[in-house]
Order: C-alpha cells, then structure tokens, then sequence
C-alpha cells in the first residue's frame, strides 16, 4: 500500500473530488480526517473508510476560519499523533462571476474559501511536519487559474492564488523533508457544476457541456477518481523528489482538439 500508515486531512472531503481521493487514500492504508462545512456528509465519507478497517474522523470546519482550522488541526494530531499529508481541497463559487455582477461581498467570500483557507490550513500543520521532518501538501487549483472556460472572476483569480501559494512554500519548505504541489482539474462531474448553474436555465447548461465537449481532446468531462489518482502519487513516496509543480489534469486540455470534419 503507498499510503501505509500515514495521516492525512483532507478538506472538502464529503463529496466530489474532496470524497474521491479520501476514498483512495484510505484503500492505500492512509488514516484519514474528512472536514467539510457541515458535518453529514463528512460522516458518511468516514464511515465509509472505517468500514474498510482504516481509521477516519469527520470535522466540520469553515477553513477560513483560522480559529476553527487550528482547533481541527490540533484535534488530528491529538486524534492520529501526526499529520502527514494536507489535502486542500475546499473551495466553492458565489453566484454571477463577471466583473460587472461580482459584489465586493462574493470576491471577498470566494476569495476567503479557495485561497486564504489553504493559505490557514497550510500555516496550521507545516510545524508538525517540520518537526517530524516529513511533509506532503496537495493544493487543488483549478484550470480556469490559466484557461478559463467561462468568465468566473473571483474563483479563478483565487485559484491563480493557489499557484503561487504552492510554489512559495515549495520554495521555503524544501529543505524540511515537505513537498508542496498543486493540481489542476479540468471539467470533472461533480456538484461544483450543479452549484454554478443554480438559477441558470437548462439550456445554458446544455450549451455549456457541449462547449467542454468540443473544447476536450478526450471529448469527455473526468471523474473524481482521475484526480485522486494524481493526488496518491503527490501524496506517495513515487514523488518524493516532485516539489513545486502543478499538474493539468484535464483530458487533454488546454491543448485543442482539432476540428473534425
């Protein structure tokens, strides 16, 4: 198992990309914390892995919240012992994104939840890692931070901060035994898309997956599992010389498919 025995906390793990690499940690013999805003579905993601016979806790926590965060955190290492392996998987989006609809309000929320909230849960474990000189830190961007598909100003101006968060601390943690790297999904089937397309009609949503259709090589949208796999090799000692890196994964994408005739 790649995964044996170590300790992980994974944020916005009840569900979507969050639940699938929780999931696959723990059938790689990883002991796991599922936080989420609220705390049902975390449980039923802990139950899931304890029913495997690993170990899992659920903590509902707002992660921009640093009182909440530190409390979490230090709950794990009373929980577990240790924390070896940070998820950062939380995030979400706050109603119409172009420049015009965007209220100082949702830039501030947005903002707050996918960038200061890793930005918090990295300050709160990297002293334990630095003092057991072992570290794993995966921050979830996205590629709309570079490519994006749809004018989605706050949430892809957050997770452009993501990059550099990731790389910063890269920078200043490599000599620690840590390594920082970042993911970026592509369009992957979760709820992220039924939350965007709230109060939007079926035909704009019906016009928008057949824009990702056509702009995919693969000519697919992904499935959580496809990004937790990425997440268990930065997770794993098969990276342990990757540090600073972020990786598309994407089907393909942002190279561009051809037309076809």
């Amino acid at each position: 198992m790649l995964l044996k025995d170590k300790v992980a906390i994974i944020t916005g793990g009840a569900k979507g990309i969050g639940k699938g690499i929780a999931l696959m940690f723990a059938k790689e013999g990883c002991d796991v914390v599922v936080n989420a805003m609220h705390i049902e579905g975390a449980e039923k993601v802990a139950a899931e892995i304890n029913a495997m016979g690993r170990k899992a806790i659920a903590i509902a926590c707002d992660v921009a919240d640093s009182a909440a965060v530190n409390d979490m955190v230090a709950r794990t290492v009373k929980e577990f012992g240790k924390i070896d392996i940070l998820v950062n998987n939380a995030g979400g989006v706050a109603g119409d994104a172009k420049i015009g609809d965007t209220t100082e309000e949702a830039w501030d929320r947005v903002i707050s939840v996918n960038l200061t909230g890793q930005f918090l849960m990295c300050k709160a474990v990297i002293p334990y890692m630095k003092k057991n000189k072992y570290g794993k830190i995966i921050n979830v961007s996205s590629m709309g931070a570079i490519h994006p598909p749809a004018p989605i100003v706050h949430y892809h101006a957050a997770k452009g901060g993501v990059l550099g968060l990731t790389t910063n601390l890269a920078l200043e943690l490599a000599q620690n035994n840590i390594t920082v790297n970042a993911i970026l999904p592509g369009p992957i089937k979760t709820e992220f898309f039924t939350e965007m397309f709230k109060g939007k009609s079926e035909a704009e949503a019906k016009a928008f997956f057949k824009m990702l259709d056509n702009k995919v090589p693969m000519h697919r949208m992904g499935e959580p599992e496809e990004i937790a796999g990425v997440a268990l090799f930065l997770a794993s000692d098969m990276s342990s010389y990757v540090t600073g890196e972020a990786i598309n994964v994407g089907g393909g994408l942002p190279l561009s498919p051809m037309d076809e005739e």
